[in-house]
């Protein structure tokens, strides 16, 4: 095998954080966070094409309806399309009351009065003012020192915030503040900048600021950012008066995890898109991070319950699909197509029917797919992959049909047959297509046409049958005595058999309930030395539809006679 030529000498590796005593590894998280929805501002402007205001509003609206109270909304100071896009939510008084709009700003002096003027008139909003802390930027893009950032970024800037708020009163303000590349900055100088920002603020118990501290570009793995939230939780000078905020981004294929440790290590709101839009690989998924959640017990005050027309509505607005193995949302999550997996299915959701179990335990399925307005139909699909479990599962959820299981096992190799032929994947319809033509509906060389029974207990054989039964083309009429109806059956065409039948299995089972019922039988048998095989027989009377799976069989042993190759024993 070649050496790889990548040149991986030139990226340096993460350096973690000194944390003796770290508390996060043994947490758990037992409440949802506040969430702040993103996706009109990080998610909008890392799209291809952003968001129209049509769009826009479409997204505004299903934030609002998913239950999130603090919604980004754009960056009104460097795009007019969303400074008109706010004052549109202002002036037609789209805001709920129990929601909070915010909006993002740099430390500008300019960019901060602009982001004011957007939102004159609210009623309330909280300000999110950002500057870069990390030494690749103090040093590359500012060219300041650690005091230079602090005197000529930190101090005045929010220092103005809080000016602009009080000319402002008829707002209820809140206030955020994020250090850029805070996963990238020395940890002593984010908690410095966080700590002066608190002060210039005047920072309350009873008046929060939010401090976002995000990893703006993930570059290390997700338990030292653990690390960093957990030590800026112990370390800042007034925690008391901080509600600490993440932004994960998902650049290294962890926003989620990130997001969770960082809840774990004492975080109390997280920043993030449905379905994870944002820059390059996107900002943390909040219907991921939410369901994840609601997997182990703990509501996310989130309403996911309609997860489809959701993700309709984010695709439009987007102009982006979500993929097909999106955790929770993907058209194929809740879907198994392997054979192992779908007899597991099968056997579980029977004995939790059977139980009645009230906890969720179901192999494959973290969560119950009609939680999130998803049906049981697509649980089990069936290709070339699938086995006896999920062809037997769809044909009992779908028409009521449920095979014995040597019998599903035959018709398992009946349809896989089919699908080795087409090398498509098979619907419930499908494979109930197979199933009536293979046992059915065949009508060739004997089919059923009537019978009568009598009976006399006080002879061995208590039963006689007078059968009428087309064979080849021509009717034949037979009586029979037996022990039983199939005995007697089966005595009374045996005349015209080519070979003695003997019925090993009987089942036998109703579709539908009341007048409407159908009786469906399955007879496992065997004609003269060949194979073992079924028939089934499917009709308003019982003794009918037994004499019908008699010769369902029959014809299944003729067809396989005929075909080239034919087993001619078991």
């Amino acid at each position: 095998m070649p050496m790889l030529k990548q040149p991986h000498q030139k990226y340096a590796s993460f350096k973690p954080v000194a944390l003796p005593g770290r508390t996060w590894p043994e947490k758990t998280i037992s409440k949802a966070p506040v969430w702040l929805a993103t996706d009109l501002r990080d998610g909008n402007q890392a799209l291809i094409e952003p968001m129209n205001v049509e769009r826009k509003k479409k997204m505004f609206a299903l934030n609002v309806r998913v239950g999130i109270k603090e919604i980004e909304v754009g960056f009104p100071s460097a795009s007019q399309t969303d400074f008109d896009f706010v004052r549109h939510l202002i002036d037609d008084n789209q805001i709920p009351d129990d929601v909070w709009i915010q909006v993002l700003s740099p430390a500008r002096a300019e960019f901060i009065e602009r982001t004011f003027e957007a939102l004159k008139g609210a009623k309330r909003a909280i300000f999110h003012l950002y500057h870069a802390t990390a030494p690749v930027m103090r040093n590359v893009v500012f060219g300041l020192t650690q005091d230079q950032v602090v005197a000529d970024l930190t101090i005045p800037h929010v220092r103005q915030v809080k000016q602009l708020m009080a000319k402002y009163p008829e707002t209820q303000w809140r206030f955020e503040f994020s250090p850029e590349m805070f996963s990238n900055t020395e940890i002593e100088f984010a908690k410095r900048v966080v700590d002066t920002v608190v002060e210039e603020y005047g920072a309350t118990p009873q008046n929060k600021v939010i401090i976002n501290l995000p990893t703006t570009v993930e570059n290390a793995t997700p338990n030292c950012y653990a690390d960093q939230i957990e030590w800026m939780h112990r370390n800042v000078a007034k925690r008391d008066c901080i509600l600490i905020s993440l932004h994960p981004h998902n650049d290294r294929g962890t926003g989620t995890a990130a997001a969770e440790l960082g809840l774990m290590a004492g975080a109390d709101r997280v920043e993030g898109c449905l379905f994870g839009s944002g820059e390059r690989t996107g900002n943390v998924d909040i219907v991921n991070l939410a369901l994840n959640m609601y997997s182990q017990g703990v509501h996310p005050d989130l309403d996911f319950s309609d997860i489809d027309e959701i993700k309709k509505v984010v695709e439009y607005c987007n102009q982006i699909p979500v993929h097909p193995r999106h955790p929770y949302a993907g058209d194929l999550v809740y879907t198994s197509f392997s054979g192992s997996h779908q007899d597991a299915i099968k056997k579980a959701f029977a004995a939790r029917d059977a139980n009645q179990t009230a906890i969720w335990d179901m192999p494959y399925l973290p969560i119950d797919p009609m939680d999130v307005g998803r049906s049981y139909e697509a649980v089990i699909r069936v290709n070339s992959q699938s086995g006896k479990g999920g062809i037997s599962y769809l044909l009992q959820s779908e028409y009521g049909v449920d095979l014995p299981r040597r019998m599903q096992i035959e018709f398992s190799q009946v349809v896989q047959q089919v699908m080795d032929t087409s090398g498509k994947e098979m619907t419930a319809d499908d494979i109930w297509n197979v199933f009536d033509s293979e046992y059915v509906s065949r009508a060739a060389p004997y089919k059923y046409v009537g019978h009568k029974l009598a009976e006399d207990s006080s002879r061995p054989d208590a039963v006689e049958v007078h059968a009428e039964v087309v064979i080849d083309g021509e009717l034949h009429k037979a009586k029979g005595m037996g022990n039983g109806p199939i005995d007697a059956f089966v005595a009374a065409i045996a005349s015209a058999l080519h070979a003695p039948v003997k019925v090993m299995d009987y089942h036998e089972h109703a579709i539908g309930q009341g007048a409407n019922a159908t009786a469906i039988t399955y007879i496992e048998m065997r004609v003269g030395d060949g194979p073992t095989l079924h028939g089934v027989g499917m009709d308003s009377n019982i003794v009918t539809a037994s004499f019908k799976a008699i010769l369902s069989g029959l014809n299944r042993d003729a067809a396989r006679v005929k075909a080239p190759g034919a087993a001619t024993s078991n």
